[in-house]
């Protein structure tokens, strides 16, 4: 396949990859300058900062930091999916596991420092080596090495033959690219460091920082990429750790604009605000819990291990779920059943949990959760100690868990100790095999199905930590992200997504919507199928 049919392939596949790429979008009202007549925009968010360095954060509030501040290899211009050159004046196979990239010539970051390959190279080099358990490295699974012809010049050298989802993990968490004369190359770099160091090359820099508190944003006039010129000078993010107060502010015009994240009920008390306006974009947040494999009831390092009672447990707990009642009592249908591993609209997708779990139609079935515990000889009730995070994804999770623990409860087949955690040391916790079961949730790096396939199920390298290694599992992973046949790649999903079903390492329950609310005067608001908030094209 040449690159060229290759190039027409993928963006085709992009394009189709959503059957969700409508974006919401406010009316811009003209250029708007650079904002100055608006003044400067506040945006209030409860998502915490892990950390700035790419190499040490996978999480949403991390991410939505280095959108703004770093520059991309490829990106998605706002309101589009497909992956384009961002900082490069072109990207494309020039053989079967060669992806070459030109950059533009003149790149410097706010720092003065110039950005060329040597840049990019360390960018990439340093990702895998530092490999954090708190990082995003496991997307680089398919990358063998990468060299630099010349300064502007980069050559990533794939273990696979044209990897369909390369050029989507250029635009991801895993590829802000970061100047080599601030970073560690073999452990993350400090935040005050970084920040004091300002190598930033994004649409903005940051000027003043005070982590989980108070960013201060300004523009970086010498960004040279796909995305807009800052719409708004000064742009100042505001951190909660109460919803309630951030739906106070926002309702009350004291910020400008929340963004993640409020509950349905606040969003549906704020719909009656004709102050404020609410803004909705495409779905593919998924919430699901995740197993590990080692701590878990009769885990490989548990005291009574067997492997068939896990899996029994695992899939007792499947049939035990009521995903309908939580999506209406909790989420108010802001949230909707989810019945796989990849949320629905994804190109490939399917639901192989409706048929297999439950009733069979998507309902809860206790009668056969208990004849499969019998049936593997586990003693009831199961103790399940389940541990859920009070302030990354909302603080409805309470809530939300609360019900899910009498769900199971109910069924008389578990004894669920529920325990609550905050994100940033949760974090660390549950890949250090301290939470047997635990919840997480997803938005996707980019738009494709497997980036809720390949980060999560691949091994070594997995994010998750949880111990799962299924030898077949990898074997397909790898085979659909190197074909570029459409129809054939679909089998091969199809194929691995029953057979992920099969063992259960995660059992994914809702998926939802992006929902952002702001005052009637802020505008140029894109919510699309990147999950990215693009702060640039903001203004009042």
């Amino acid at each position: 396949m040449s690159p060229r049919v290759w190039r027409i392939a993928a963006a085709a596949s992009a394009a189709s990859a959503l059957t969700i790429t409508g974006c919401t979008t406010s009316s811009t009202g003209g250029d708007g300058g650079d904002g100055g007549s608006g003044g400067p925009l506040t945006i209030g968010t409860t998502d915490k900062i892990v950390s700035l360095d790419p190499a040490g954060a996978y999480d949403h509030g991390s991410s939505a930091v280095m959108q703004q501040v770093y520059p991309f290899l490829m990106n998605s211009a706002p309101g589009e999916s497909t992956p384009e050159p961002d900082i490069a004046t072109s990207a494309k196979f020039t053989s079967p596991k060669e992806f070459t990239v030109k950059l533009k010539k003149g790149l410097t970051f706010a720092n003065g420092n110039e950005l060329t390959s040597s840049d990019v190279k360390f960018t990439f080099d340093r990702q895998t080596k530092i490999a954090d358990p708190e990082g995003p490295s496991s997307l680089l699974g398919n990358l063998e090495k990468t060299t630099t012809p010349d300064d502007l010049t980069v050559v990533f050298h794939l273990k696979g033959s044209y990897d369909q989802t390369w050029p989507g993990v250029l635009t991801s968490v895993v590829a802000p690219i970061v100047d080599e004369e601030v970073f560690s190359a073999t452990k993350v770099t400090p935040d005050n460091k970084i920040v004091k160091a300002k190598p930033f090359a994004g649409p903005y820099a940051i000027k003043s920082y005070d982590k989980n508190s108070l960013v201060s944003y300004e523009a970086f006039e010498d960004y040279d990429g796909i995305l807009p010129k800052a719409k708004t000078k000064d742009v100042n993010v505001k951190y909660y750790s109460d919803a309630n107060n951030l739906k106070l502010d926002i309702g009350g015009g004291n910020i400008d604009m929340a963004y993640r994240t409020l509950s349905p009920t606040d969003i549906e008390d704020l719909k009656k605000n004709d102050d404020v306006k609410i803004h909705k974009g495409p779905g593919g947040e998924l919430r699901y819990m995740v197993f590990n494999f080692n701590t878990m009831p009769f885990g490989k390092k548990t005291p009574n291990a067997d492997p068939e009672k896990a899996l029994a447990v695992r899939q007792a707990m499947a049939d035990s779920l009521d995903r309908k009642a939580l999506s209406k009592q909790v989420y108010k249908g802001t949230y909707t059943p989810a019945y796989g591993f990849v949320p629905e609209g994804f190109e490939g997708q399917t639901t192989p949990l409706k048929k297999m779990y439950g009733d069979g139609s998507g309902g809860p079935d206790a009668d056969r959760a208990a004849k499969r515990l019998k049936k593997a000889g586990v003693k009831t009730p199961v103790d399940i100690h389940l541990q859920y995070n009070t302030d990354h994804y909302g603080n409805s999770s309470g809530e939300e868990y609360s019900m899910i623990k009498s769900q199971l409860e109910d069924t008389n087949l578990f004894k669920v100790d529920l325990q609550s955690t905050e994100w940033v040391q949760y974090g660390k916790d549950r890949t250090n095999d301290q939470y047997p079961v635990y919840q997480l949730g997803w938005f996707p790096d980019y738009s494709d199905a497997d980036n809720f396939l390949t980060p999560f199920f691949l091994n070594p390298g997995s994010f998750l930590a949880q111990h799962f290694d299924d030898p077949e599992i990898n074997e397909l992973i790898k085979e659909q992200r190197s074909e570029p046949d459409k129809a054939k790649r679909d089998k091969l999903l199809a194929e691995l997504q029953t057979k992920v079903a099969e063992q259960l390492p995660t059992l994914p329950f809702l998926q939802g919507a992006q929902v952002t609310v702001a005052g009637k005067d802020v505008q140029g608001i894109v919510l699309d199928p990147s999950f990215k908030l693009h702060m640039s094209t903001i203004h009042k």
